[in-house]
């Protein structure tokens, strides 16, 4: 549904979006303390209070005729430098720690995201629009999340998808919760169903110890300082490279090109016995995600996705359907139908629907209440912060060249 145009046009631009993006994220972090309902399912402040601003804004439009447009480029900006820390957190000696586990997972993850997107290209024929809508239905929201949301989004939009954005951060929003509410469930039934017991006598807890070692490493200026060069080298490179893909007909978002080159960088460190931070560089990504979705979600044009509610609800309905049926009758299955196969379905279920950090909070509510599964808390980080995003690109390209999506006009 189109917009009327608004009265008055009011474009924030420069620090007034950072400041903007900062008091979204304190209001939405106050709303998390308020509410318990929004930290039990894992719900981030950024996207709290990103919604709440973009509700205002939307309101502002609909009954003040003020239409309030905010200047994307230093959430651009932000967007590659979150993508780039993921790359340079992706160290080849833990991939090679997920073992025989961790490609199995990656295999059978590549296959769910071609379902995932087959689904919801499917519904969104059956329901009459667009079939390129169906992929913001599936994996470019759902198992993507915000950040591929909006990044194909803009690629999207620039096509003619008039509204891929706001329905793909719509589908990532709603899948979040979903992933939130769901993952625990299934891990607790598997666990119940098939009367699993734990190998690891470890005390709970322990294992997503082992997670945050990293993080209590020093933080030092000089870290600091040389990780911030690194992400933009990290961007400038990714952005050559995008050039030189583009020039010969291959088209890729820039987050995946910068994360690229933060792979090859932070191996090439270690193989010469200069590690990077990681401590700087997870506290930079830390930084950078939570004010790349508050400026995201705070200018989203609500009121054009007016008619747009109940076709949403009832694709990730649907969707919800498939993860979990997947979740039980392959994922577990994969994974060895033990204890760890069963956390590692809760863990796939919040990543499959809303976004790692989703998926780990359901592994840990659910170890908390057994035991521990580093083997889950390995292979699930790993998958979500490195291959995800990779398969899930090619998955998505793939889809994009099918002539019942190419081949029409939008």
């Amino acid at each position: 549904m189109l917009g009327r145009l608004a009265a008055v046009t009011v474009v924030v631009e420069g620090s007034h979006v950072l400041m903007i993006s900062i008091l979204v994220l304190f209001v939405g972090a106050l709303l998390t303390r308020k509410f318990s309902l929004l930290e039990r399912y894992s719900i981030p402040p950024a996207v709290t209070g990103g919604i709440l601003c973009s509700g205002i804004v939307a309101l502002l439009y609909k009954f003040a005729d003020i239409q309030i447009t905010f200047d994307n480029r230093l959430r651009d900006l932000l967007l590659l430098i979150f993508f780039s820390t993921i790359g340079l957190s992706a160290k080849f000696r833990d991939l090679a720690a997920g073992g025989r586990a961790l490609i199995v997972l990656v295999a059978v993850a590549t296959g769910f995201l071609a379902i995932q997107d087959l689904t919801g290209v499917l519904l969104a024929k059956a329901l009459g629009v667009h079939p390129a809508y169906g992929l913001f239905g599936g994996s470019v929201s759902l198992a993507g999340g915000f950040g591929t949301a909006i990044a194909w989004g803009d690629v999207a939009v620039e096509a003619g998808l008039t509204y891929a954005r706001e329905t793909g951060i719509a589908f990532a929003t709603v899948g979040l919760i979903a992933g939130g509410i769901l993952g625990g469930p299934v891990g607790e039934w598997l666990v119940r169903r098939h009367r699993l017991e734990p190998v690891d006598t470890a005390e709970p807890g322990d294992a997503a110890d082992g997670a945050t070692n990293a993080q209590q490493e020093s933080w030092r200026v000089k870290d600091t300082l040389g990780t911030i060069f690194v992400l933009a080298v990290c961007v400038e490179l990714g952005d050559l490279v995008n050039q030189l893909l583009f020039a010969n007909g291959v088209v890729l978002p820039g987050f995946l090109t910068a994360m690229g080159i933060g792979i090859v960088i932070t191996n090439t460190a270690d193989l010469a016995g200069r590690p990077l931070s990681t401590a700087a560089i997870d506290r930079l990504g830390q930084l950078a995600l939570p004010l790349f979705l508050s400026m995201s979600l705070m200018g989203m044009q609500l009121w054009v996705l007016g008619g747009a509610v109940g076709k949403i609800l009832l694709v990730l309905t649907i969707q919800v359907l498939v993860m979990t049926a997947f979740a039980v009758a392959v994922i577990f299955r994969a994974m060895g139908r033990d204890y760890d196969a069963a956390v590692i379905a809760s863990g796939f279920v919040g990543l499959g629907l809303g976004a790692t950090p989703v998926g780990i909070a359901n592994m840990e509510a659910l170890t908390s209440k057994y035991a521990p599964s580093p083997k889950a808390f390995l292979v699930i980080p790993l998958v979500g912060a490195f291959f995800i995003d990779i398969a899930n690109a090619a998955v998505i390209k793939f889809f994009v060249a099918l002539p019942i999506i190419s081949g029409m006009n939008p």
